[in-house]
């Protein structure tokens, strides 16, 4: 299929564009810390930097400051899908109601309190530790843009209700186009307080001086590169040195894990994104938009976008670009047909600001897995704990499963570790070349679905009926 040329407006808003994450070119992004060089001991070991390996890091301290923590990480803090995403940090720990609803009907409610409670104690750690992350929970929309997701969207409004659920509210097109105004929408759904926007690489930066303000040591530019028993710990090496631990946390998430057995359960995915220049007051008044929530449209291939505290527009998604065999390289994180198809949709879908500029673009791996949400689990006799698999929701997501991996390495028995979401895991992904052959046949299902009123085909509804799926 020929790709669509790039039209005048799109050509023009993407010019001048830098291809770097807006956040992490932040002119405070604070150095790295020194590499380990020589030997360490400790406690608990946490591999990666990113807010999985952080907020365990964080946790482990405040559960026990006695505790000895060391913290690696490969590159530097929050450089990664921590530090480039968009900045939606949603309490829903499935995915989504309609997710949750689909995988563990029984125990959704549990869930959704337990991400809601998530998503408060992340609100007032951000307090506690003065982390200037511009955290606004003002919620999210999902929008129906065809006839056929407005009915989708109140079915999701009374499996809420049937929940128990009174934060969400669903629009009308004129209820929705007052709160932000375009031409594609026809309804919403409002989840008034389970989404919070924020600064994601401000917030992985809040939450290493966090870290080091409970004493734990971290160590910047230093991967790990093996992982054996010990006698009764574990041992990890690095370029420069080795760690010896009692137990050990992974959040490596799209990086392979140094469990192997993990490895086929994970497909590192590229999203990517474009951050316009700030709105003027005439532009923002053209849009509307004043409650400043986050928003998603209900597509397969679906745009998240939001607004910053500068009054910017973050406009992401839609693409879901697979690379065969699954590698994660720096050459990979840029796309430029995707910024391109992003520049048309954006203008499509707000022809009011034509004119606007797009200041950055940028892209990069995620986690996903075959149920869209993250899984747990733990190795080595239990001195090893994972949590992987978190498909894009993992800015608030990963704080829980830092809980349950410090569960699982106490040997707790917690209402988290009770949860069949915690106690099973998703079906792993077949080896290439089917890897490749099923997420491509995948994604033109999915494209097809959305052309023809959602009605998915006898691929799509295979992969449903064994709980096997591919998304981001």
């Amino acid at each position: 299929m020929a790709r669509a040329a790039m039209t005048p407006s799109a050509a023009h808003a993407l010019a001048d564009a830098e291809p770097t994450p807006f956040w992490l070119a932040d002119p405070d992004r604070p150095a790295a810390r020194p590499a380990l060089v020589g030997d360490e001991t400790c406690d608990l070991l946490v591999v990666g930097g990113g807010y999985s390996g952080l907020w365990t890091a964080l946790i482990a301290k405040e559960r026990d400051p006695q505790r000895d923590v060391v913290l690696v990480e490969g590159a530097e803090i929050g450089w990664a899908a921590s530090g480039r995403n968009g900045g939606f940090c949603a309490a829903s720990l499935t995915h989504g109601l309609g997710n949750g609803l689909a995988r563990w009907p029984g125990e959704l409610a549990t869930l959704e309190q337990l991400g809601i409670r998530n998503l408060d104690a992340i609100e007032e750690a951000v307090a506690r530790y003065g982390i200037d992350c511009a955290f606004e929970r003002t919620g999210e929309i999902d929008i129906a843009t065809e006839p056929h997701q407005i009915a989708e969207l109140k079915e999701f409004a009374e499996d809420a209700a049937g929940l128990g659920l009174d934060r969400h509210t669903f629009l009308d097109e004129d209820e929705l186009r007052a709160q932000i105004d375009s031409p594609t929408f026809r309804a919403g759904l409002w989840d008034r307080d389970g989404v919070a926007m924020l600064n994601p690489a401000r917030l992985a930066w809040g939450l290493k001086q966090a870290c080091l303000g409970l004493g734990v040591r971290i160590y910047e530019r230093t991967p790990a590169t093996d992982l054996a028993s010990d006698g009764i710990g574990m041992a990890i090496r690095t370029p420069y040195g080795r760690v010896f631990a009692r137990h050990v946390a992974l959040g490596t998430n799209a990086f392979p894990s140094l469990v192997k057995r993990v490895r086929p359960y994970i497909v590192p995915v590229y999203d990517h994104a474009l951050m316009t220049e700030p709105l003027s007051e005439e532009q923002l008044a053209a849009i509307g938009w004043k409650n400043r929530q986050g928003l998603s449209d209900s597509n397969n291939h679906f745009h998240y976008f939001r607004i910053t505290a500068d009054n910017r527009i973050l406009w992401g998604g839609y693409d879901i670009v697979y690379r065969y065999g699954g590698g994660v390289r720096a050459e990979y994180d840029h796309h430029p047909a995707t910024y391109e198809k992003l520049a048309r949709h954006f203008f499509r879908c707000f022809p009011q600001l034509e004119g606007l500029r797009f200041t950055h673009t940028w892209g990069g791996a995620i986690d996903t897995c075959s149920r869209f949400s993250a899984f747990f689990g733990t190795a080595h006799a239990g001195r090893v704990a994972y949590a992987t698999g978190y498909t894009g929701l993992g800015v608030g997501a990963t704080r829980f499963g830092a809980e349950v991996m410090l569960d699982l390495l106490s040997g707790e028995r917690t209402e988290r570790t009770e949860l069949e979401m915690v106690r099973s895991k998703p079906l792993p992904f077949p080896p290439e070349p089917l890897r490749w052959a099923g997420i491509g046949i995948t994604q033109w299902s999915m494209t097809q679905a959305d052309t023809r009123g959602g009605r998915r085909n006898l691929w799509l509804k295979a992969m449903d009926k064994v709980g096997l799926g591919f998304d981001s």
